[in-house]
């Protein structure tokens, strides 16, 4: 795997053998970057259930203030560390071991990424409700294309869906939040969008 764009661009990082740890497609980060631009710089970022942290580090690489890696597997902990260390943005980067519900209400961030395992259903209702309790700017949720997520969850709302072959990304604000961030199409209004 390689950093997209940004400050690292091009430069190499880690990734786990085997299918345990699912990276997000090089693609598919594009596309969330792109709609991302408007709102990463000086931000602070969370990639819940982070693999080899791959979403976090394009973040940096972006723009962002401080990435926070949240990570329950040992080995992809690791990875995270020597990715983090290999393009010396230690300073940048701040790795919790463990269950990601257990620890997002805990962290003062403008921008949620959550990408659990596809297989754990429940994983995204916990992880939603924590977030809903204390929303941040924005939430970012990846998820199958067959995976049935709800428009709101409590104070959350989905704001916007974009496709792209398997995977989906949902977006999600608070429900009283005004929606400021803007792509190159202006703002971010409920639809569903279908990356070719």
């Amino acid at each position: 795997m390689r950093v997209i764009a940004g400050e690292y661009r091009s430069r190499r990082i880690l990734s786990l053998p085997g299918l345990d740890t699912r990276p997000t497609p090089d693609r598919l980060r594009e596309t969330l970057f792109n709609i991302l631009a408007p709102m990463i710089e000086g931000s602070v970022f969370v990639d819940a259930y982070a693999g080899t942290g791959s979403v976090g580090i394009e973040a940096i690489s972006r723009g962002a203030r401080l990435a926070v890696f949240i990570e329950k597997d040992r080995d992809a902990v690791e990875v995270i560390k020597m990715n983090l260390h290999s393009l010396g943005i230690k300073g940048r980067g701040r790795i919790i071991r463990g269950h990601a519900s257990r620890h997002l209400a805990t962290i003062e961030a403008d921008i949620v990424f959550v990408d659990p395992p596809y297989p754990l259903d429940t994983e995204y209702q916990s992880a939603l409700a924590v977030l809903a309790a204390k929303p941040p700017a924005l939430t970012v949720v990846q998820h199958s294309v067959r995976y049935k997520i709800r428009d709101e969850y409590d104070s959350l709302l989905r704001t916007r869906t974009v496709r792209q072959g398997d995977n989906a990304l949902s977006f999600f604000r608070a429900r009283n939040q005004e929606v400021e961030s803007q792509d190159e199409d202006g703002p971010l209004p409920p639809q569903t969008e279908k990356e070719d």
